[in-house]
């Protein structure tokens, strides 16, 4: 049995830099002064999709993203490791968007691809850490879900069920669920892989179109303009909010009823540090000392 997985990827910065200038005024994240990286746990979900990817002929696989025109390298990095193709959400419409703006630009996103068994992402993007936007994809496709996802154990081809191993607090589960079906990864499942020496020499080139434009807007002519009407599979497929059928009011900031007010990055110089034992009397003094700065409590 062939499988159609999408995979949900998100283009993040890099939370291990925040600096002075990471937040705009309007509270969204100031994403140019940040490197930008593929979400750690996403990786993650792609090698659960490529494995089943190599035991399932036939079986593809597709990077859906959204973000602006750079974002495009989210779906090279995925085509380098073995995804056969790629889209990419971008509209200004789009910027800004909190869990649920974004659940519902993806959902529409996947309701255009259409034809798919398995929906797959990480557990949650760095740049935010709420885990929903998985759950509230599934939500809005009216499908099953299995989070924190360890590993894929087998898909049954006539039952059309998939047996997962998750990882919780407390234990493993062994669980299915039935085809269609959203799953979210852990970070703590098997890594990805590397990229492919020959796919990165295949795709070097793939390009969406707003990095097209970015290129020629000074007049200049698109390096090996020629291969992109030679060899389609290196344009990547942009979409906006029309593209997808969405309502602009869900989407982007005035769809998004979470604002951020502030974003700080903490450094612990270590005139700040203590040394406790576990007697119960500096374990109290630290109760009480966490209380006293609103920590806890």
């Amino acid at each position: 049995m062939s499988l159609k997985i999408v995979v949900l990827a998100k283009q993040v910065p890099d939370t291990r830099n925040v600096g002075k200038d990471a937040m705009n005024a309007d509270g969204t994240i100031n994403r140019s002064a940040l490197p930008a990286i593929f979400n750690p746990e996403d990786l993650n979900a792609l090698e659960q999709a490529l494995r089943l990817k190599e035991t399932h002929p036939g079986s593809t696989v597709t990077i859906l993203t959204m973000g602006p025109g750079r974002a495009a390298e989210i779906i090279r990095e995925g085509l380098y490791r073995g995804a056969d193709n790629g889209y990419l959400l971008t509209d200004r419409a789009f910027a800004g968007a909190d869990t649920l703006a974004t659940s519902y630009a993806l959902a529409t996103a996947i309701k255009k691809i259409g034809d798919f068994d398995l929906i797959i992402g990480g557990r949650q993007a760095i740049d935010g850490d709420t885990a929903q936007v998985g759950p509230q994809v599934a939500e809005k496709l009216g499908l099953t879900q299995i989070t924190y996802t360890e590993e894929v154990l087998n898909v049954d081809e006539e039952a059309r069920r998939i047996t997962v191993k998750r990882h919780i607090d407390g234990g493993v589960e062994t669980v299915e669920g039935p085809l269609p079906i959203v799953l979210t990864v852990n970070g703590s499942a098997a890594p990805c892989r590397p990229r492919n020496a020959k796919l990165v020499m295949k795709y070097k080139r793939a390009m969406g179109g707003q990095e097209k434009a970015a290129i020629t807007k000074e007049g200049a002519e698109l390096p090996y303009a020629e291969l992109y009407d030679k060899l389609p599979y290196l344009n990547i497929v942009e979409w906006s909010v029309a593209d997808v059928n969405g309502d602009t009011a869900q989407c982007g900031l005035s769809g998004s009823p979470t604002k951020v007010k502030k974003i700080e990055n903490i450094i612990f110089q270590a005139k700040e540090s203590k040394t406790m034992t576990g007697s119960d009397e500096d374990i109290e003094n630290l109760i009480v000392e966490l209380l006293a700065n609103h920590t806890i409590g």
